[in-house]
């Protein structure tokens, strides 16, 4: 009888909560808000009639356009250039190495610097002219990697991911000084007056004398551990020198002693993105007139006063490469794959255009996305090169590609424009001419 009571009280059980269970749901009155409702709800694209400068044909591009010393605005090139030569430079990327260094061109000859630390140099019909190699003894290729490439005064001067400041003859590429530093030397160089700027991989900025590679001063920057591979190029007025650092930070400096006039730090994040906690500048600051116009990773965009540090304006657009300001609009490739024209005087959006993102359309192999590099202003077109293998050509006013060709195993390196030529390495640690 015990026995038929537990299963009678235990069917009993059962039942209810089965007719708990199949009791209707009640439904919460009201709007529904989507969490990411701040991702996909923007301000109406403002409407900003387009002002680019004249085209310029410039005769080189020696170092980072961060400087306006060092930049043309608009370089003037065809509207439709075709890959015209081929070189190789030598190792390409792999999973363990990359190539971080935009080439520089100067006096006829493009530089470039492979992902095993070789310096090239070529000659503008493509010819190979030297190279050299600056892999240090009782190393290997693969052991370190990235750097970057600036030219001044006949000397080339190359950072290394091997924690090497090296100075080459231009002409014949022979070794005239190297400095080590005390960790790897993957940022990009800025070379002005008598000094080599840099910004080593622990967040040092350095000033080192050009004509010997003596070390004049050095800067810590705050430490951050989530860095991307290549740092930005310090950038110049006419009397600072400003710095980016892997923490967000960007410092300006008196450019001959090295001492600090302030700081400033880029906050704020991109939300509900697991990339957005990397904070790092990856762009070169970029100088116009009384402005610094720079990006981060983490999802922001800033305009900031250069001769104090304080923000002007912020956009919720983050730049995965550095921004490009020409004319009342800044252009620049946004971390969600997006190209990006926003309004120069106050950062409002004035139109986006979706770029190839993930290398799998399968939801559940989107791991990888594709690497766009740039954007660049020149011949009256927004360039910008990817690791698809696309080199793309937007149309400035409206964001709508316009044209588009080949790179050869996709491109590794941001677009440089000189002589109405458009040169970029490739993946496979090619150089390519367009024109």
């Amino acid at each position: 009888m015990a026995r038929f009571k537990t299963g009678w009280m235990t069917g009993i059980a059962g039942a209810l909560l089965l007719s708990a269970c199949a009791e209707k749901d009640v439904i919460l009155p009201g709007p529904r808000e989507d969490l990411r409702a701040d991702e996909i709800t923007a301000a109406a694209p403002a409407d900003v009639a387009l002002s680019l400068p004249a085209q310029v044909a410039n005769t080189e591009w020696a170092q980072a356009p961060g400087s306006p010393g060092f930049r043309t605005d608009h370089p003037a090139l065809g509207t439709a250039p075709v890959r015209v030569w081929s070189a190789n430079i030598g190792a390409g990327d792999t999973r363990r190495a990359r190539i971080t260094a935009n080439p520089v061109v100067a006096g006829g000859r493009i530089f470039t610097l492979d992902s095993g630390a070789q310096v090239m140099a070529h000659g503008t019909d493509g010819s190979r002219l030297w190279a050299t190699n600056l892999l240090p003894a009782r190393e290997s290729e693969g052991q370190a990697t990235g750097g970057g490439i600036a030219y001044e005064g006949d000397r080339v001067y190359v950072s290394s991911g091997f924690g090497l400041m090296t100075a080459l003859d231009a002409e014949t590429g022979a070794i005239v000084w190297q400095q080590k530093l005390d960790s790897t030397g993957s940022g990009t160089p800025t070379v002005a007056g008598d000094l080599v700027y840099l910004v080593s991989g622990d967040d040092t900025a350095w000033g080192i004398e050009k004509d010997n590679g003596r070390i004049r001063w050095q800067l810590g920057g705050a430490p951050d551990v989530a860095n991307v591979l290549g740092g930005a190029a310090p950038a110049l007025t006419d009397q600072f020198v400003v710095f980016a650092f892997g923490a967000g930070d960007l410092q300006a400096t008196f450019r001959q002693g090295g001492l600090r006039m302030w700081n400033a730090t880029i906050s704020g994040q991109r939300r509900f993105r697991a990339s957005t906690k990397v904070t790092d500048i990856t762009g070169d600051p970029m100088i116009v007139g009384d402005s610094i116009y720079v990006g981060t990773h983490s999802g922001r965009t800033v305009r900031l006063n250069a001769g104090n540090g304080d923000r002007i304006w912020t956009a919720d657009e983050g730049a995965m490469g550095g921004v490009w300001v020409a004319g009342n609009s800044v252009f620049l490739v946004n971390d969600r794959n997006e190209l990006v024209r926003l309004n120069a005087e106050d950062g409002a959006l004035v139109w986006k255009k979706e770029l190839p993102n993930f290398t799998r359309n399968r939801p559940k192999r989107q791991v990888e996305i594709f690497a766009h590099y740039g954007p660049v202003v020149a011949g009256g077109r927004v360039v910008v090169a990817s690791n698809d293998g696309a080199l793309r050509f937007f149309d400035p006013a409206s964001g709508d590609l316009v044209y588009e060709t080949e790179i050869p195993g996709g491109a590794t390196t941001a677009p440089v424009v000189v002589n109405r030529t458009l040169y970029i390495v490739g993946t496979r640690g090619q150089l390519h001419a367009f024109r």
